[in-house]
C-alpha cells in the first residue's frame, strides 16, 4: 500500500511539472495567448505513463502471491457450495420441495386390455346404468359417480413399496347417460407443486364418452386430403400430438385424382373392392394415404405416451363453440379441443333439373364425388349399356374418355353434354378447347356442345333428357360433373364467415377463420397477395394449405404464399398442368410445338415413378437450356397442338398459365407469375420451357 503511495505522488510531481502549475504552456509554446481561436488551451496535456520500475510489486516472489490469491479463491468456492447444500438439505427436510424417483420399473407389471374388452365392459356398464334408470331415475347420477371406473388401461405393480410410489393410470369409460364436464378432466392445479407423502398421489383420469376422448389437443374436421396433410405436419412439429380426425366418408383419407384417371384403366375386375391402381408406368399403388396400421383406435390415443392418429368415420361436426373450444357431433356427443381445423371440402353440384325431378329418376343419377360414387359408377358401368355426362369441365371430359375407351370393348355408348363450346371450354382458349373435343370423340364418346338439359323423366326404366332445343336422349344412368360448392354447413351455427362471392370460409393470410380455428382446402377463401381473394378446389392446394395450417396450429405463423397447380389427363397421351388464373374470358397468349413420345402424360410417369403430378412438379427445377422457340402468334386453322404454353393476361399481366403436355416446368411457371410478367416480355418468357428439346 506505500509503495502504491509512493508511486502516485510521483505521477503527481510529473503532471505539475509538466502543466506548470496549470498555466504553463509545453516547451517553445507562446505564453502569450490567451483569446482567440487558439487560446493555448485546445490540446490535452501529455502525461508521462509510469515505468515498469515504478510499478507496485508483490512481497517476496510472484509464485508466492499467485499461491495466496488462489487460497482464497477457493476458500470463497468452499464455503458457497456448502451454503447452497445447506439451503437445500433445510428446503428439503421442510417439504418445499421433494424428489421423484419414478416408478419401479423393474418390478412393475403392465396389463393392457384390448379394444375389444374395452367395449364389452363399456357396454356393460352402460346396460347396469340403464337398469338402474328403470328402478330409480332420481339416484342415477349419484350412482353412476359412486360406481368404479371401466378400465381400459392399468397399470398394476407388483410389490405394494412400488404402489405406493405411485399411483396407476386409469382411462375411465364414461356412459353417454352422465357425460363428464370437460374442466373435470383439466390438469391438475398449478399450486399443488407436489405432495409430501408419495402414497396420497391420486391416479391420472382420462375420460372418454362412449368410444371419444372428452378433449383432444388437436381435431381435424374432415378426414380428406388437407387434413392427412395437416396431421403429418403437425406430427413432425410435435412428435407427441395427440390428432382426431372426423370424417364423414366411412373410409380413411385417401387421393382423389385417380377416381378420375388411373382406376378407371385397371384391368383387375376387383379394382373397387381393392382399391388399387396401376399409374401410368405401370407401378401399382394404393389409394389410400397410409395403411390401417397407421392408425389408432379413438381409446387407444387418449393412452397413447408418444401420441398418435385416431380417424372417427361416418360422423360429422355440426357445431362448433368457438369461445368454449368445443364440437358437438352429429349424435349429440361434444369434444373440447386446443387447436381446430376444418377441411370440409367441397359438395358436387346438381342441375335444377335433375334436383327437382322424381325420386326415381334421382335413383338414376349420380353426383360424382367419393369412392362410393366411384364403387356405384364403376359397377353400372358393367351392366348397363348407356351412360350420359352432363358437364365438360375436368371431371366430366375425364370421366368422359374413361368410359369411351372402356366402351370400345364393352359396347357402352357414352354421351357428354355441355353448355361451352368445346371440353374445358371455361378454362382453355376456344381453338383448344375445340381441338381437346376432336380427342375426346377419339376415344369414343358422343359430344353434345352448346346445349344443357332442361327436365328428365322415366321412361321404360330408362332416363329421358330433354335438352334446351327439344332434343330427347333415352339414357340408363346419368353422371353430374359440373362443379363443387364448398362445404360451409357449420358456418352459420359457428358464427363462421362466409365471402358472398367465391364462396367458403374467409380466413387471414395464416388461414385462420377464428382464434385456434384454421381452413383449408376446398373449403378456405383465402387472400392471394399477386391475384387476389380466391378458393381454389386442387389436390396440390389442399395439400399445401393443409400443411401450413397443421404448422400453424403448432405455433409456426407462416402466411399462405403458394401458388398452387392442377393437372388433368385425357388418357395416358393427352393431359396438362395449369397454374394461377385460368379462365377463358382473359386473353391468351400462346406458342406450340410438335410433340414427341416423351410429351405425354405416361411418359413423365414412367420418367420421375409419381403418378400425382403435384410431388412431381414441386420437385422440380427451374432449369432451363433456353432454347429458340416458336413465336407467339394466333391459332392456324389446322395446327397441331402437341405441346405449348398458354399464358392468361389481365391488365396487360401474366395471372395464368397452362402447360399443355408440358411437364416438369411448373416452378418457372411459378417464378414468372411472381415476378408479374407483362406481355411484352412473353417471348422471352416461352424460351424458358424450351419447347424443342
Amino acid at each position: 500500500m506505500y509503495r502504491c503511495r509512493q508511486v502516485v505522488s510521483q505521477c503527481s510531481s510529473t503532471i505539475k511539472s509538466n502543466l506548470g502549475h496549470g498555466r504553463q504552456r509545453y516547451a517553445g509554446e507562446s505564453t502569450t495567448k490567451r483569446f482567440g481561436s487558439d487560446h493555448g488551451y485546445s490540446k490535452t496535456p501529455a502525461i508521462k505513463p509510469p515505468t515498469l520500475n515504478e510499478m507496485p510489486t508483490p512481497k517476496g516472489s510472484w509464485a508466492t502471491e499467485h499461491s495466496r490469491q488462489q487460497s482464497k479463491y477457493n476458500m470463497h468456492l468452499a464455503a458457497g457450495l456448502g451454503f447452497t447444500a445447506f439451503t437445500l438439505f433445510v428446503g428439503y427436510q421442510s417439504g418445499s420441495f421433494y424428489l421423484n424417483y419414478g416408478p419401479d420399473v423393474k418390478n412393475t407389471k403392465v396389463s393392457v386390455l384390448s379394444h375389444e374388452q374395452v367395449r364389452e365392459r363399456a357396454a356393460a356398464a352402460a346396460a347396469s346404468a340403464v337398469v338402474a334408470e328403470e328402478s330409480d331415475p332420481e339416484v342415477l347420477a349419484a350412482e353412476v359417480e359412486e360406481t368404479a371406473p371401466v378400465e381400459a388401461v392399468v397399470v398394476e405393480d407388483a410389490s405394494p413399496e412400488a404402489a405406493e410410489e405411485v399411483a396407476p393410470p386409469v382411462v375411465e369409460e364414461v356412459t353417454p347417460v352422465a357425460v363428464p364436464d370437460a374442466e373435470a378432466v383439466a390438469e391438475p392445479s398449478r399450486d399443488q407443486t407436489g405432495p409430501s407423502d408419495q402414497s396420497e398421489v391420486a391416479p391420472s383420469v382420462v375420460a372418454i364418452v362412449g368410444d371419444l376422448p372428452v378433449h383432444i389437443p388437436y381435431l381435424l374436421i374432415g378426414a380428406g386430403t388437407s387434413s392427412f396433410a395437416a396431421f403429418r405436419a403437425i406430427k413432425s412439429r410435435d412428435p407427441k400430438a395427440k390428432v382426431l380426425v372426423i370424417g364423414e366418408e366411412n373410409h380413411l383419407p385417401y387421393m382423389r385424382p385417380p377416381l378420375s384417371k388411373e382406376l378407371w384403366f385397371s384391368d383387375d375386375p376387383e379394382v373397387s373392392n381393392k382399391l388399387k391402381f396401376k399409374q401410368w408406368n405401370g407401378k401399382e399403388r394404393s389409394l389410400f394415404f397410409e395403411q390401417d396400421e397407421f392408425y389408432c383406435s379413438p381409446v387407444e390415443l387418449v393412452a397413447k405416451e408418444n401420441g398418435g392418429v385416431s380417424v372417427v368415420r361416418g360422423h360429422r361436426v355440426v357445431k362448433l363453440d368457438i369461445v368454449g373450444r368445443k364440437a358437438e357431433l352429429d349424435d349429440g356427443r361434444t369434444i373440447t379441443y386446443d387447436k381446430c381445423l376444418i377441411a370440409t371440402g367441397g359438395k358436387p353440384k346438381s342441375l335444377p333439373s335433375l334436383s327437382s325431378a322424381p325420386e326415381n329418376v334421382q335413383d338414376h343419377v349420380t353426383l360424382f364425388r367419393n369412392i362410393d360414387d366411384f364403387r356405384r359408377l364403376e359397377s353400372i358401368s358393367r351392366q348397363v349399356k348407356s351412360i350420359t355426362i352432363i358437364g365438360g369441365g375436368f371431371l366430366g371430359s375425364e370421366l368422359a374418355c374413361a368410359l369411351g375407351r372402356r366402351a370400345k370393348t364393352s359396347g357402352l355408348e357414352v354421351l357428354q353434354v355441355f353448355p361451352e363450346d368445346g371440353n374445358m371450354g371455361k378454362v382453355l382458349p376456344k381453338y383448344l378447347s375445340q381441338w381437346t373435343t376432336e380427342k375426346v370423340k377419339g376415344e369414343g364418346v358422343q359430344v353434345l356442345p352448346r346445349t344443357h338439359v332442361e327436365g328428365a323423366t322415366m321412361d321404360d326404366d330408362k332416363v329421358v333428357l330433354t335438352l334446351q332445343d327439344g332434343q330427347k336422349i333415352k339414357t340408363d344412368h346419368v353422371v353430374v360433373a359440373v362443379g363443387l360448392d364448398a362445404n360451409t354447413d357449420l358456418a352459420v351455427a359457428s358464427g363462421l364467415e362466409i365471402d358472398p362471392t367465391f364462396g367458403g370460409y374467409r380466413v387471414n393470410a395464416e388461414l385462420e377463420a377464428r382464434s385456434n380455428v384454421w381452413v383449408a382446402g376446398d373449403a378456405a377463401c383465402f387472400y392471394d397477395i399477386k391475384l387476389g381473394r380466391r378458393r381454389v378446389e386442387h389436390h396440390d392446394h389442399a395439400v399445401v394449405s393443409g400443411r401450413l395450417a397443421g404448422e400453424n396450429m403448432t405455433g409456426a405463423g407462416k402466411p399462405y404464399w403458394h401458388q398452387s397447380m392442377f393437372w388433368s389427363d385425357l388418357g395416358p397421351h393427352v393431359g396438362y398442368e395449369a397454374i394461377g388464373i385460368v379462365d377463358s374470358s382473359l386473353e391468351t397468349m400462346a406458342v406450340f410445338a410438335k410433340s414427341t413420345a416423351a410429351d405425354t402424360p405416361k411418359a413423365v410417369v414412367e420418367a420421375t415413378g409419381e403418378g400425382v403430378r403435384s410431388e412431381t412438379e414441386n420437385a422440380a427445377t427451374e432449369q432451363s437450356s433456353m432454347k429458340e422457340s416458336n413465336k407467339l402468334h394466333a391459332p392456324v386453322q389446322g395446327e397441331h397442338y402437341g405441346k405449348g404454353i398458354v399464358f392468361y393476361t389481365r391488365n396487360d399481366v401474366v395471372v395464368g398459365m397452362v402447360l399443355w403436355n408440358v411437364f416438369n416446368k411448373i416452378p418457372v411457371a411459378r417464378r414468372i407469375l411472381k415476378e408479374g410478367l407483362t406481355t411484352d416480355k412473353l417471348t422471352e418468357a416461352a424460351k424458358l420451357f424450351d419447347l424443342h428439346e
